[in-house]
């Protein structure tokens, strides 16, 4: 089972630089996608539902903001939307597919230019976070999380130890949710080498991607039965429709 995630930061430019085409190329068994930035009922079914994908959307309230997205090969047994707390659920933040033994989701964090609402949020987060650890159910939760978790995760990391992404108690936050909340980080698993990022601040296009000064703040986590069935894991440094670029990872487990 192939899963990928990729922030596209405006679902309609993405497209336009790509993302389509990049999709077909991928076998991806489900794509999970953040920050559409469009409402899906505008969107053309082209995009709502790429050939040999069945398309998921939960928008975002208000207009040109957050709002994700699912792509399934295998339609799912149900989806879920939202986690029934405002923030969440009128940002469009978060969206599940149900399979017979476990669950897949996107997610995106609130960036952090309003640090109180991203304190809430991971607060609320938290709780539901802690309950779907104690479930019998797995999950796989795909997305922008949004916080950079350790200093090899990020470029100039002591130049941005006050920065939102890389704060002390948003650290902490990650902390407790990869240690005794449960959750493993799929990508670390397979690579602990630094300089893999997943977001350049300033992108530019004329120079690679790997020397520029990123952060890795996408993640694939799962719980600790997981962990055997982590395979591979890696990002995808030529897709270039995004400031973002893809997390894949790959399971030894069908859907």
């Amino acid at each position: 089972m192939k899963i990928a995630s990729i922030n596209v930061n405006g679902i309609r430019d993405a497209v336009d630089r790509g993302f389509l085409d990049w999709l077909a190329q991928q076998d991806a068994d489900v794509v999970c996608v953040q920050n559409i930035k469009a409402k899906s009922f505008e969107l053309d079914d082209h995009i709502l539902y790429p050939e040999g994908y069945e398309g998921y959307f939960l928008d975002a309230e208000e207009d040109g903001f957050a709002g994700v997205a699912l792509y399934c090969r295998k339609i799912p047994k149900a989806i879920m939307y939202g986690l029934g707390f405002p923030q969440c659920d009128h940002e469009g933040r978060f969206l599940q597919a149900d399979y017979d033994r476990f669950s897949i989701a996107t997610f995106l964090m609130p960036d952090g230019s309003d640090q109180k609402a991203k304190q809430s949020f991971m607060d609320q987060y938290q709780e539901y976070l802690t309950k779907m650890s104690r479930k019998r159910r797995e999950y796989i939760i795909c997305g922008t999380w949004n916080i950079a978790h350790k200093t090899v995760d990020l470029a100039n990391w002591s130049d941005n130890q006050l920065t939102s992404g890389f704060r002390p108690e948003e650290r902490a936050w990650m902390d407790q949710v990869l240690g005794p909340t449960g959750f493993i980080d799929t990508f670390r698993e397979i690579n602990r080498d630094a300089g893999e990022y997943t977001w350049w601040p300033k992108l530019d296009q004329d120079v690679p991607r790997e020397r520029q000064e990123g952060w890795r703040i996408d993640y694939q986590l799962v719980g600790p039965n997981f962990r055997r069935h982590v395979v591979d894991a890696w990002i995808d440094y030529d897709a270039t429709f995004s400031e973002f670029a893809p997390l894949i990872v790959e399971y030894d487990l069908a859907l």
